[in-house]
C-alpha cells in the first residue's frame, strides 16, 4: 500500500494518505522511530522506542480485527489476536524496504486467519480439509452473488472453485464442523421436548452377557456331566443348592464346593483364552 503526505489543507497535512484518497487516521508517520528502533540493541531504551510503535499503530491493528467480526469470535479477543500480529510485524520490519502499514496488514490478517484456522474449529480437521472448505464458501458466495440461486449445485461449486465434485464435497461437510450443537439442543422438527442428546445410544448390558456366554462354552464342555448338570440347575432352572443336594444325594456343602470350582476353573480357561494372541 502506497502511503504519501497530503500539502493540501492544515487538518490532513500530517494525516497519511493512501494510493487512490482514503485517508487513514490511524496510519501515523512512525519512519523516524523505526529507523531508530533498527539502531538500538537490545535494551530498556529499545523496548520503550517499540512500545510506543505499538501504541501508536494499535488503532490500524483494531480496525482490521474489526472486518472479522460476527464470526464467532468476540471483538476483544480478536483485537488480542490482532496485537500480537502487530507485535510480530514491528520486530520484522526492515525499515528500508518499503512501508510499514504495506507489511503490517497482511501480517496482522493472517495472525488472525491463522486464529480462526487453529482455534475456532469446534472440531479438528485437517489444514487441507479447512483450506478446500475457504474454496468452497467464496465460490458458493460469488455464485449465489451473481446468478441470486441460493443453492448451487456441486458441479456448480466445482467449476468456479477449480476443483473436483469429491474435493467439493469434503469442502461442504467441512461447513458444518466449524461449530457444534449442544447435546440439549431441541430437534426442529420435534413438538415433545426432544432433544440431540435422546439421539445418541447407550450401552447394551445384554452384550456383554453374550460375550461372557460365548467365553464360557468351551470351558462348560470339558466339565463332566455332574458338574454341568449341577450348574444348569442351579443357574438356569434356579434351583437352590439344598434342593440340588437333595435331587443328587450328596450334602449342600458338597455341591457348593463343585459350584464354586468348577466356575473358577471356567472363568480360569475363558480369561487364557481371551489373552492368546
Amino acid at each position: 500500500m502506497l502511503v504519501e503526505t497530503s500539502a493540501h489543507g492544515s487538518d490532513n497535512s500530517a494525516r497519511p494518505r493512501v494510493a487512490g484518497g482514503r485517508v487513514h487516521d490511524d496510519a501515523p508517520d512512525t519512519a523516524a522511530d523505526f529507523t531508530r528502533l533498527a539502531a538500538l540493541p537490545e535494551g530498556p531504551e529499545r523496548d520503550a522506542v517499540r512500545d510506543e510503535l505499538a501504541r501508536a499503530w494499535l488503532p490500524m491493528a483494531h480496525r482490521i480485527a474489526g472486518r472479522f467480526r460476527n464470526r464467532g469470535e468476540s471483538l476483544d479477543d480478536l483485537r488480542q489476536v490482532a496485537a500480537l500480529g502487530l507485535v510480530k510485524a514491528i520486530d520484522r520490519f526492515e525499515p528500508g524496504r518499503g512501508a510499514f502499514e504495506s507489511y503490517a496488514v497482511p501480517t496482522i490478517t493472517g495472525e488472525i486467519k491463522r486464529h480462526f484456522r487453529d482455534r475456532m474449529w469446534a472440531l479438528r480437521v485437517p489444514r487441507r480439509v479447512q483450506e478446500l472448505r475457504n474454496k468452497v464458501r467464496i465460490a458458493r458466495r460469488d455464485l449465489i452473488t451473481a446468478s441470486g440461486d441460493s443453492t448451487p449445485s456441486v458441479a456448480e461449486i466445482a467449476a468456479r472453485a477449480g476443483l473436483t465434485e469429491e474435493e467439493v464435497n469434503a469442502g461442504l461437510e467441512a461447513l458444518d464442523s466449524f461449530s457444534t450443537l449442544s447435546l440439549d439442543a431441541e430437534m426442529s422438527s420435534s413438538d415433545d421436548g426432544f432433544n440431540l442428546a435422546d439421539t445418541i445410544g447407550s450401552n447394551e448390558e445384554a452384550y456383554d452377557v453374550v460375550i461372557d456366554r460365548e467365553a464360557a462354552k468351551e470351558g462348560l464342555r470339558r466339565l463332566p456331566e455332574r458338574e454341568r448338570a449341577i450348574l444348569y440347575m442351579r443357574f438356569f432352572e434356579d434351583m437352590t443348592q439344598s434342593r440340588i443336594a437333595e435331587q443328587l444325594g450328596i450334602s449342600q456343602m458338597h455341591v457348593s464346593r463343585l459350584i464354586s470350582r468348577c466356575c473358577a476353573q471356567v472363568r480360569e480357561e475363558a480369561l487364557d483364552r481371551g489373552n492368546q494372541p
